[in-house]
């Protein structure tokens, strides 16, 4: 009897600056292990390479994926050239996973090997998160080191992010979009939750000024005007030095002895999952006044439970808007821009009953399920053109 033929799984080493259990863990982590953990493992063997962290074991299996670690932020790139070439022959492909951070593998991997994979291009962070000089060398260098990687087959999550590298060099053919996802399902219309009696903005993410914390801090200051019964939810976790030194000063800046308000402002802080999408599907819209995403992952996440966003017209954003289409997206990132949709979904029900049906249409499209399901298809591409 003849014995059946066997195909031998792909193996597959990721690199990237941080990984799962990180404590600085972000959206790109959490999307990379969200997929990674989905394929199925009887076709792939996946192991993943990153830095060192206090408490974080050497080596560890996670959901079927085998996590390295060694190194720290910029010695990594060494320690994973070296675990690289006393095992190249275990691996069929590696993925440099460019999240500001670079393994540089066009200088040690195998051209047929390579493959990119990035989230979003950071141009106007640098200036927002580091201080000179370093911001100035991460804006100057970012561009070449990209085109490193511009004839590696390359993966990305939005439009926006194809289209900054399309524009530097890449070419389109060799780009392929993976979905975002989220890891609940939409709820049933009938379990959305009833919303605030007054005008509830809601504000979810990272203390960090490019993500847009202070601008929506101060449209809602601004908005207390007209609208002196609006509320302000903020969920994330807190940082306290920020609150003191960059936020509390701005709103005191609008405070007044008729108006103090503080009071409509609730920091939440860190919540549950459970938690958080309680507050979104209570709340009447949700505020992400970011410069840059990769994709806006809590725009969708809002919207699965019944709450339209309002953002900024900024790469990834606009993308999880799908254009305004499916939310409010801002004509031009200016605080007043953002104050006019603020007002917009406070006086116009027409409208906002058709946004946040659209939203809601919109998320049902995003799971893991799908984004795992592009990335098998991505790979079966890549071995049918080998």
């Amino acid at each position: 009897m003849a014995e059946k033929n066997i195909i031998p799984k792909k193996k597959l080493l990721f690199l990237s600056w941080r990984d799962i259990k990180s404590p600085k863990k972000g959206g790109a982590e959490i999307f990379t292990h969200e997929m990674i953990k989905r394929l199925d493992h009887s076709k792939y063997e996946v192991t993943h390479f990153s830095p060192d962290f206090p408490g974080g074991a050497k080596d560890e299996i996670i959901d079927g994926v085998r996590y390295l670690r060694d190194g720290g932020a910029l010695s990594v790139i060494f320690s994973a050239k070296k675990f690289y070439s006393q095992n190249k022959q275990n691996f069929d492909y590696v993925v440099d996973q460019c999240n500001t951070h670079r393994f540089f593998t066009k200088l040690w991997v195998e051209k047929e090997k390579r493959i990119f994979f990035i989230h979003q291009l950071t141009r106007e962070i640098w200036s927002m998160n580091a201080s000179f000089p370093t911001s100035f060398i991460g804006k100057i260098t970012e561009t070449p080191f990209l085109r490193l990687s511009k004839n590696d087959p390359t993966i990305t999550v939005s439009e926006s992010t194809k289209d900054d590298l399309v524009n530097i060099g890449f070419k389109e053919k060799d780009i392929t979009i993976l979905p975002e996802g989220i890891d609940f399902k939409p709820w049933d219309r009938s379990n959305f939750l009833s919303k605030e009696e007054d005008p509830t903005f809601i504000y979810v993410g990272r203390f960090s000024n490019y993500k847009g914390i202070e601008k929506a801090i101060e449209a809602f200051c601004r908005l207390k005007d007209r609208y002196p019964k609006a509320k302000l939810w903020i969920v994330g976790k807190k940082k306290e030095e920020y609150i003191k030194t960059v936020l509390d000063p701005l709103v005191d800046r609008y405070n007044s002895k008729e108006k103090k308000i503080d009071n409509d402002i609730t920091y939440w802080g860190f919540v549950s999952e459970e938690k958080k999408l309680e507050l979104m599907s209570r709340a009447h819209c949700l505020l992400f006044p970011s410069l840059r995403e990769g994709w806006g992952l809590i725009i969708t996440e809002s919207a699965a439970v019944g709450t339209p966003s309002i953002g900024f017209n900024s790469a990834g954003i606009r993308d999880a808007l799908k254009k305004g289409e499916a939310g409010y997206l801002c004509r031009n990132n200016t605080i007043d821009e953002l104050i006019y949709q603020m007002e917009s979904v406070i006086e116009d029900k027409e409208k906002y009953d058709h946004m946040r049906e659209a939203a809601y249409k919109f998320s049902l499209n995003f799971h893991w399920e799908n984004t795992k399901n592009s990335f098998d298809n991505f790979m079966k591409k890549l071995e049918g053109g080998r």
